[in-house]
């Protein structure tokens, strides 16, 4: 039930912003070229919105779903991670951050490539989003006993300790204000929660309000 009120709620304000921009045009302000094409560019961008945060749905729906077959093959991750940064290059360059990777050359991995490709994607836009102006972030490994652990750190502002045994809900925002006017879904880290795992692995973050995140 939370779920339904939730996403209901997300995609009821974009479409009562577009509807009543709409409206506002018909009642005769398309005749105000500069405010109508004002107008416009706000419908539009509710519009991307409304298709990111379904494509976010369906995303998350089909991880979730049984039905989902995984693609395995080997590759190396430091590969994969260096094309998602190239990916974020001016995204980082317009707020003066540093974004590196520390992963060695020869590690390889066996996981479905686009599934991990969307987990990276997903933690180096939060990492870059709500991070502070020249600040960085860093990509490394850790060797456990048995297994491998990534870390994606970040600058950025942290996030409250009673905030963060719910981060990876779907729809669960911090700063719900903020991270809508930056595009946010609330679903972004629920999808690295399932495909990491389906994977077999487990997630986790570590975080000091005002001094960043490690995902």
């Amino acid at each position: 039930s939370d779920f339904v009120a939730n996403a209901s709620h997300e995609l009821k304000t974009p479409l009562t912003s577009i509807k009543g921009f709409v409206e506002t045009l018909l009642e005769g302000a398309m005749d105000d070229n500069e405010n109508s094409v004002n107008f416009l560019k706000i419908i539009n961008n509710h519009a991307d919105r409304l298709n990111t945060l379904i494509n976010d749905l369906l995303d998350l729906s089909h991880i979730e779903s049984k039905e989902i077959v995984l693609k395995k093959d080997k590759f190396a991750l430091a590969v994969l991670v260096n094309e998602v940064i190239l990916g974020f290059k001016s995204q980082a360059k317009n707020k003066g951050i540093e974004v590196s990777s520390a992963l060695a050359q020869g590690l390889e991995i066996i996981a479905d490539k686009s599934k991990i490709e969307q987990v990276f994607t997903n933690l180096i836009n939060n990492a870059i989003k709500y991070n502070k102006e020249k600040g960085f972030v860093r990509i490394y490994s850790e060797q456990l006993v048995d297994k491998i652990k990534i870390v994606v750190e970040d600058s950025g502002s942290g996030i409250p300790a009673k905030d963060i045994p719910r981060i990876f809900e779907r729809f669960y925002r911090v700063d719900k204000a903020r991270s809508r006017k930056l595009g946010g879904t609330g679903l972004g880290l629920s999808i690295v929660k399932h495909i990491i795992e389906l994977h077999l692995g487990s997630v986790g973050v570590e975080s000091i309000e005002g001094l960043g995140s490690k995902f």
